[in-house]
């Protein structure tokens, strides 16, 4: 039994839904799908370190926004999900002084088995969308296994009961019949983030879909009053061309950086790196441990672009949708000349992954890093 403390802490709805599932016609889908996670080894403590929910936000700029995500959800979609979530955004609100949070947890196909390494991923995409967006309500929707035709009715669902943005850590091989599931990226109101990987160059779906904001991984320094330093790509963000999605105009543009057609991956960037990660409590046992780790992997920086999309819906009239809000990240770095692109983004030339960072678009950090502080009011403004 809870103490009133922690509940007073924590806002909880939790539920167990049942709904009907669209049939999904290609074998393909049946895949298994694995979290884009990393722990650092040996990380394991009794109290939190690596850098904190105050140092990335000041860091990137979010600091100086007043906006906190009020009225929007962020749907979070793992596998499995994490029997001790309740009690471990507890111990990490705290922590960090951070408001209670409101936390509505699904499970579409019926509750699902443990699964330690998917509650460790769970616990770090929940915690940190609301450090970054922490007046913004959290849909966690729990896949009942890691398959991605699983992940699809997931996804299905946030989509349906009220998700603004759809957040997803995962990843599988590129498959022939990827371009048929494009209509689950594809509602108005609605963006997709997902990880791009976490095993240097090659290509994940979904964040081959062109209606999926794909997020990079890169190495960050700070200096010693948190501010940012520098700045490289990580070299096990997944990034490249798609072998089976065609170039979106958005990326029109940067068509220079090889002579493919296709679509390229990923669009932007976020610390993701395991040595310059984040403190993340987990109370299930991951390897016979748990506590506090220190994790990295673009899995982090997936839930935090989408925590920072929640940002941007909180000024708008009418939320973005995805493939608009991703033509517009790309129209702020093009559009407005080299000093718009450096008003707005990080330009992360440093780095390898199996390609080399370089000036503008490149396969490690696609468009580069957000300075919040001037992305988030420029998207929110832009008019659909």
């Amino acid at each position: 039994m809870k103490k009133l403390s922690d509940l007073t802490r924590i806002i909880i709805v939790a539920a167990l839904i049942f709904s009907v599932v669209t049939f999904v016609p290609s074998l393909e889908l049946g895949r298994e799908a694995h979290p884009l996670i990393h722990l650092k080894p040996g990380s394991r403590a009794s109290t939190p370190f690596g850098y904190s929910p105050e140092q990335i936000r000041i860091a990137y700029g979010l600091n100086q926004l007043s906006a906190t995500g009020s009225g929007q959800t962020i749907a979070i979609v793992d596998a499995y999900g994490s029997p001790t979530i309740i009690d471990n955004l507890i111990v990490f609100d705290k922590k960090f002084r951070l408001p209670p949070a409101i936390l509505k947890i699904v499970y579409p196909e019926g509750k699902p088995q443990i699964d330690p390494g998917w509650a460790t991923e769970t616990s770090l995409d929940v915690e940190w969308a609301h450090a970054i967006a922490p007046s913004a309500k959290i849909l966690l929707v729990v896949a009942r296994s890691s398959a991605s035709s699983d992940f699809i009715t997931a996804i299905d669902y946030a989509t349906s009961h009220g998700a603004q943005v759809v957040s997803n850590s995962w990843g599988v091989d590129e498959f022939s019949s990827e371009v048929c599931y494009e209509s689950h990226f594809m509602h108005p109101g609605v963006v997709y983030v997902a990880a791009s990987g976490d095993s240097g160059a090659g290509v994940e779906w979904p964040a081959a879909s062109p209606n999926v904001l794909a997020v990079g991984g890169t190495t960050l320094a700070i200096n010693t009053n948190n501010s940012y330093l520098s700045e490289s790509g990580w070299s096990e963000s997944g990034g490249g061309t798609s072998t089976y999605m065609a170039m979106p105009s958005y990326q029109s543009q940067w068509s220079s950086i090889d002579s493919s057609a296709h679509r390229r991956v990923p669009d932007v960037a976020f610390d993701a790196d395991i040595l310059t990660g984040v403190p993340v409590y987990d109370s299930t046992p991951t390897s016979g441990q748990s506590g506090w780790f220190q994790a990295g992997g673009t899995s982090f920086s997936a839930p935090v672009w989408a925590a920072m999309i929640a940002l941007v819906d909180q000024g708008r009239t009418t939320p973005l949708t995805s493939f608009n809000a991703i033509t517009d990240l790309y129209s702020l770095a093009v559009r407005t000349g080299r000093a718009g692109y450096r008003a707005n983004y990080h330009d992360i030339n440093k780095g390898n992954n199996g390609y080399s960072a370089k000036v503008g678009y490149d396969f490690i950090t696609g468009i580069g890093s957000p300075k919040c502080n001037n992305l988030i009011p420029n998207l929110t403004s832009v008019l659909e």
